[in-house]
């Protein structure tokens, strides 16, 4: 079976100091391949204001993450794990088709 190739973006909410932004970052990267995805990288890309408040906030740090699998159990646990977790405000996935 052909590897999918997804982009996930999602918000960190912004009072976060870096120490704990890393740990979040990279328990959710493990989440990923402990659950068979391979990731190609994982960065911050930029804080923003929001159009609208979300969470109290107006603004959030977005992170990318650009992954590879073979089906989506890894991506449908980041997915579960990351819409009860109070530190990420919103997430993306997207499928690639290059």
């Amino acid at each position: 079976m052909a590897e999918t190739k997804y982009e996930i973006t999602y918000i960190i909410r912004p009072d976060m100091d870096e120490a704990g932004k890393a740990a979040l970052v990279e328990r959710f990267d493990n989440i990923l391949k402990d659950n068979g995805a391979n990731i190609i990288d994982s960065k911050d890309w930029q804080k923003r204001k929001f159009a609208y408040v979300i969470s109290k906030f107006s603004e959030g740090t977005y992170h990318i993450v650009n992954v590879t699998a073979e089906d989506a159990s890894a991506i449908n646990e980041f997915d579960r794990l990351a819409k009860i977790s109070g530190d990420i405000l919103r997430q993306m996935i997207v499928k690639r088709e290059d």
